[in-house]
């Protein structure tokens, strides 16, 4: 599989939940928290192209997956 991007903050529980599944599959995966990178919402929406309420926002390689439940199906369907 591609490495998965996760977008997240810390504190947010759902984020914990994809670091950790990704970790529980041995998938190989970058974590970016978007506080300390200093990426803005309207930044972020960039990225995904549509808008954007909540974290984490994940992708696998290039490829826009959804927020932990999406991707918790996607994982779940392989």
């Amino acid at each position: 599989m591609k490495r998965v991007t996760i977008f997240g903050k810390s504190g947010c529980g759902f984020c914990q939940r994809a670091k950790q599944l990704c970790e529980l599959k041995a998938f190989e995966y970058r974590y970016i928290d978007i506080i300390e990178e200093g990426i803005s919402q309207a930044d972020l929406e960039k990225t995904v192209g549509k808008k954007v309420e909540t974290v984490p926002q994940i992708f696998i390689g290039q490829d826009y997956i959804g927020g932990f439940t999406e991707f918790d199906t996607f994982v779940a369907e392989r």
